[in-house]
């Protein structure tokens, strides 16, 4: 799996001009599944996403996790973080899931994410999205698992 995090003192999800989801503090999560992952990659990256330490302290370090904060989280899947651009003009997506599946463990981790405390809202699977986001910082990161 392949995750753009984004801490974010805002953000909303529009699919069809109607609003799926909004946040206050906490993060964005841009979610690519990969052929190869599974469930456990999915629980994985939602511990790790969990207790990353990204928000700041009270010194202004990062050093505090989206639970410590009591942030919230939207999750959007995103198919082209599987993208392969480095041959011709055209990505491949080659790499991704397939549909089914990749939708299977997007709910996985979703549901990772919401069990282990995180109050989570979520664009709609395979739906074109207005994701619109206040970057904090800005800080963002690319993790993998």
């Amino acid at each position: 799996m392949r995750a753009v995090v984004q801490r974010v003192s805002r953000a909303s999800v529009l699919v069809e001009g109607r609003e799926v989801a909004r946040i206050g503090t906490g993060m964005l999560v841009l979610l690519g599944v990969m052929a190869e992952d599974d469930g456990a990659r999915a629980a994985r990256l939602a511990r790790r996403l969990a207790t990353f330490r990204f928000f700041p302290d009270d010194e202004g370090r990062m050093n505090r996790s989206i639970l410590e904060v009591g942030g919230e989280a939207i999750v959007v899947s995103q198919v082209t973080l599987a993208a392969d651009g480095k041959r011709g003009r055209r990505p491949s997506l080659d790499a991704a899931a397939p549909p089914e599946r990749a939708r299977s463990l997007y709910e996985a981790f979703v549901g990772e994410l919401r069990g282990l405390g995180v109050a989570t809202g979520t664009g709609v699977f395979g739906a074109r999205m207005e994701v619109a986001l206040t970057n904090d910082g800005p800080v963002t990161f690319s993790l993998a698992v």
